[in-house]
Formats: C-alpha cells, sequence, structure tokens
C-alpha cells in the first residue's frame, strides 16, 4: 500500500486560503477568478512540489460527508489514492451559495536540485 498521507501545514493554508477566497468571491472551481490555478497557489504559499492535485467541494456539512463524496468520485478517489502524492492539506470556509466549501491540496516536496 501506499505510506501515510503527512499533513503539511503550507499545503494546509492554501487549501484554507482557496475555500476562503470561494466562499466570499462566489465561485466554484478549481482555477481563481484572476487566473492562479491550484499549482500557482501551493507554490505562492511556499510548497515546492514535484507533483501535485486539489480536490474542492462545496455543501458538505461534514468531514464524513466529504470524505465520502470524494471518494465516490473517481477523479477525486485518484487523487486521494494516489501513492506518489506524501503531503495533505485541507481547508474549509462556510459562507456563500453553498454554504461549505472544502479544498484538499496534495503534493510531494521537490527533491535535489
Amino acid at each position: 500500500g501506499c505510506p501515510d498521507l503527512v499533513a503539511d501545514p503550507v499545503l494546509t493554508a492554501a487549501a484554507w486560503a482557496h475555500s476562503v477566497d470561494m466562499a466570499a468571491s462566489g465561485y466554484f472551481r478549481h482555477d481563481s477568478p484572476d487566473g492562479r490555478s491550484p499549482f500557482d497557489r501551493m507554490t505562492a504559499a511556499g510548497f515546492d512540489f514535484s507533483v501535485a492535485a486539489e480536490n474542492i467541494a462545496g455543501g458538505q456539512r461534514s468531514a464524513a460527508e466529504v470524505v465520502r463524496d470524494w471518494m465516490d468520485s473517481p477523479e477525486h478517489r485518484a487523487n486521494i489514492l494516489t501513492c506518489s502524492l506524501t503531503r495533505v492539506g485541507v481547508g474549509l470556509a462556510t459562507g456563500g451559495a453553498y454554504g461549505y466549501y472544502w479544498t484538499q491540496d496534495f503534493a510531494t516536496p521537490r527533491t535535489g536540485p
């Protein structure tokens, strides 16, 4: 099996900021209205990665509910179970049209030069 994912404070901060932005700015997408991708945001937060991925969700009121929904979606499930992704950060913000905005950022630190 895969090694356990390690909670990462930089990815957690990036995920939380994206959730807050979606709730406050009224959108639900991986790319921010200013054109930044998840990879741009992770880099700007200070995470130097070799591989990365992101899951988002809206409306789920609990961690159990959002994880169930992610695991029921092939693309989201693949991000969670990809062994090459070793770090994770999750952010939740409330408000906006969905009420709850979840972001789950995954990455693996770059090694070497």
